[in-house]
This record gives structure tokens, sequence and C-alpha cells, in this order.
């Protein structure tokens, strides 16, 4: 059985919403971790740990409206949104600089926070998160994704649909436990029904299961902006990047795209037998390989 407790949980108000995090390691260097879609902060609890003991200083929220940080005042859940947050929830915690992990949605808020903060990230690593769309660059979507993509037509055309046939806790566990399994984003076994059960009792919660789905509204315009995302240009960032090829929702296309995107970059390096969530499906792989990448800043931290 996993343990929703195993790590002490701390409160800030940032920009007027209460973001909840776990935050272990105090004193070593700054890491954030960012979350996707659908999981929360929970999907780090194989990396919280060991990136601490490695000597980080780790840092892991609920987005905004997800998990046990508060809904959104202002209505805003978008990416530039987020990454607000997150810059004024580092300031507040007394980091000038970091370095951030993120994948699906997660990586995309850290590509922007990197962009918009240069200052701040001083590293990436992503892996399995949608890549950036560069002028010039292909904007196809591979058949074996469109396939795939009606829960992404769904959810970002008609979300309160959804949300109606989705009218109590169970239903909404039972369409979220879907990414775990039959769709295929993970490898197979990728996540016990212990797992499952563990990742997906968050979004039991009617209003928190709403607000998680308002990233495929931005995606298909269906809300505006707060402020466009910074996903349109190469980011010059050092980031390491991992692929988990058993991954039926991210484009095959993705090391080539990421290559493109990142001119500073270690990888795309694939992890073999792992789909969308390296976090979770590699997770001693992605400790070390996170660790060996902020070596330096490890060292100079004095961690």
């Amino acid at each position: 059985m996993h343990d929703a407790d195993a790590f002490a949980t701390r409160r800030l108000e940032v920009r007027g919403v209460e973001i909840e995090f776990v935050l272990e390691g105090e004193g070593g260097y700054p890491l954030v971790l960012l979350h996707g879609w659908p999981d929360t902060k929970r999907i780090w609890w194989r990396n919280i740990g060991p990136l601490a003991e490695a000597g980080f200083c780790v840092i892991a929220p609920d987005m905004r409206g997800n998990g046990g940080s508060c809904l959104a005042p202002d209505g805003a859940y978008d990416t530039a949104a987020n990454a607000r947050d997150l810059e004024a929830l580092l300031r507040a915690l007394g980091h000038e600089r970091c370095g951030v992990v993120g994948g699906d949605w997660g990586g995309v808020v850290a590509y922007d926070l990197s962009l918009r903060f240069p200052d701040l990230v001083e590293r990436l690593v992503v892996f399995n998160t949608v890549p950036p769309r560069l002028p010039g660059g292909s904007r196809e979507v591979p058949p074996e994704v469109m396939q795939a993509a009606d829960y992404f037509i769904r959810q970002g055309t008609d979300a309160d649909g959804l949300c109606a046939e989705l009218s109590t806790p169970e239903l909404r566990r039972r369409y979220v436990a879907q990414m775990y399994g039959p769709r295929f984003w993970a490898a197979p076994g990728g996540f016990s029904p212990e797992d499952v059960e563990f990742m997906t009792e968050p979004f039991g919660d009617a209003e928190r299961f709403r607000a998680s789905l308002a990233p495929y509204e931005y995606a298909l315009r269906k809300r505006a902006w707060s402020e466009a995302p910074l996903l349109d240009r190469p980011n010059p960032t050092p980031t390491l990047v991992l692929y988990g090829p058993e991954d039926h929702v991210i484009p095959r296309d993705f090391p080539a795209r990421m290559a493109e995107a990142l001119p500073d970059r270690m990888g795309p390096f694939v992890v073999p037998g792992a789909g969308h969530w390296v976090q979770w499906e590699a997770a001693d792989l992605l400790n070390g390989a996170v660790r060996h990448f902020h070596l330096d800043l490890l060292r100079t931290s004095g961690a």
C-alpha cells in the first residue's frame, strides 16, 4: 500500500492561490518536480526521497487546481499562470536558482518557466512531454496519436459534458485509471492496481477534476490564455531529454522534435521498457540521471 502521508506537505499562498507542495532536503540544491495529467505530486513518490538524499532540496508541488492545491480564483489554469506561480513559490522559499524536472504537461510548464525566467532555471530535465511548436517545424500529428486522441478532443471541447457524465468520485477515478492501463500510456505492468488507486484518488474531487481538464481547453482554443505560452521558440537552457518509447500518446517523433528545440542538450536518450511516466516506471534511472546532470551544481552548492 502507498502512503499518501509519506512526505510532509506544506502550503503557501502565491499570487492569490494556495499551493500545496512537498519539500525534502532543505539546504540542498533546489530541484522542482512538475507533474502532468492525469497525475499530481504523488507521481514523484519514488523520486523525492532518493533525490533529497543525493543533495537536492526537492520541491514537488501540485499545480493550481490539482491535488491538494486550491482552485484558481481568477479561473486561469494555463501554462503561463502556472509558470508564474512556480516562480513566486521559489522566490518565497528563498531560492534564486533551481533545476526543473517535468513530464507531460509538467514538461510544458518547465519549458515555459525556463524561458520566462531564465535567471531562475539553470537546468531542465524533460521526458514524454508535448514538444514545442517551432516556426517552420512539422505540425502534423502522427496517425497513431490521432487514433488515441479521442480523450484529448473530448476534454478540450466538451469538458463540462464529460464532467456531467462522470458524476461520482468512482466514475471520475475509473476514467482516469484508463490512462494508466488499457490506453497504454505506460508500459504493460508499469502500474499495479494499488499504484493506480493511489494515483487516481485525488481525481475523485469534482472541482479539481474539472480544473485538471483546463489545459486541454487552452490547447484547443476553448479558453483564452492569460498570456501566450512560450512554446514557439528554441530554448537555450541546458537540458537532459529522456524518452519512454512504450508511450501511445506522445508522438514517436518526440526525440527529433526536442532535439530541434533544445540546442544545448544531452540526449534525447531512450529509456527501454518505460512509457509515459519515466519517473515512476524507471525511477532509479531517472534519479541517477538527474543527479549526474546536476553534479557540478550540487558540488558548488555545498550539497
